[in-house]
């Protein structure tokens, strides 16, 4: 009777053993076979995105462009180094929040340009694009500029306009050499960076709408500058030495706290355009009525124009001297 018993037993143990061994493998299948759809899945989907990012491309002048606006690209997939031959990115208004991890595997890009997004952060990673040549990351949300940027030595133009909060940038910017157009205006700035002044082939500054309060006084270092924009700022006054900037010809100091125009200034011959406009300077000075139509047109634009600042230097000496004179006469008596 045992021994019938234990019978049953190791046949049922038997059994159930086998059961559990057929779940187990069929488990096992069902999780592998699972992945394996994943995996597919996920490549499907690669496949799907990398096809739809070709639709971007387009050739102009034999250069290679990523050009996408007005759609969702929070982030970009990690496909898109497969696309590494391209030359430009142009991405605007697509809600980016941030600039790939793998941007280093374009090596080919010379136009980075992701304007109006919602891009909060410049990777280090940046600085190993030494071949690119322009940057423009205007109307995004960037409060920091790394170190690393001044890696980029082929550097040409760099555009963060109206990023609001960045109000510095790191000293070794001053290593970027060829740098020529730089657009920091409508941030947070309360003084021009030392940096700025140390770049040896800037041209072109627009630090118009910060909160600029005084300009450098060795701002004559800026050798190679032709375009100063700086209106909507807080000057007060400025530096004798910006009479030394040779090259300066468009000078804009609209909209500021100007009480008054450096008599030097009289002498920037090469200074074509410069506007006053809406400034409380203490002198009001008007220039001579003009006589046909297209003169008083012309007189309209010169009125805080090259003009006017000549004739203001002229009525300021011509006061100063009538000061020092009466001031002999004073003293005579």
């Amino acid at each position: 009777m045992v021994a019938v018993v234990s019978s049953i037993k190791a046949l049922w143990e038997t059994r159930i053993r086998r059961v559990q061994e057929d779940e187990d493998q069929q488990r096992r299948k069902k999780t592998k076979g699972g992945a394996t759809g994943r995996l597919s899945v996920g490549v499907w989907e690669d496949r799907a995105v990398l096809a739809r990012l070709k639709q971007k491309l387009q050739t102009e002048d034999g250069r290679l462009i990523l050009r996408i606006e007005h759609e969702e690209w929070k982030t970009l997939p990690a496909c898109l180094v497969q696309l590494s031959q391209v030359h430009e990115w142009h991405i605007h208004r697509t809600g980016l929040q941030k600039i790939p991890h793998f941007i280093p595997s374009f090596q080919n890009l010379l136009v980075l340009d992701l304007s109006r997004n919602g891009v909060t952060e410049i990777p280090k990673q940046i600085g190993k694009l030494t071949q690119v040549r322009e940057l423009l990351l205007s109307y995004n949300r960037i409060q920091f500029v790394p170190e690393e940027l001044s890696s980029c030595e082929s550097l040409e133009r760099l555009e963060l306009a109206m990023n609001r909060d960045l109000n510095q940038l790191p000293d070794q910017l001053r290593n970027l050499k060829k740098l020529q157009h730089l657009d920091l205006s409508m941030n947070d700035f309360t003084c021009m960076p030392d940096c700025v002044v140390g770049l040896p082939a800037v041209q072109w500054l627009d630090m118009g709408g910060n909160r600029l309060q005084h300009l450098p006084e060795d701002i004559h270092r800026m050798e190679t500058l032709h375009t100063l924009w700086l209106q909507r700022n807080r000057l007060e006054d400025l530096p004798e030495n910006i009479s030394r900037m040779r090259s300066l010809d468009t000078l804009v100091l609209s909209c500021n706290r100007l009480t008054d125009i450096p008599p030097l200034m009289g002498d920037m011959s090469n200074l074509r355009f410069v506007n006053f406009r809406d400034n409380p300077l203490s002198l009001d000075v008007s220039l001579p009525c003009r006589t046909t139509k297209a003169e008083d047109d012309e007189d309209d634009r010169e009125m805080f124009g090259r003009e006017f600042m000549q004739v203001y230097i002229q009525e300021a000496r011509k006061r100063a001297m009538l000061t020092v004179h009466r001031s002999q006469i004073v003293k005579l008596h």
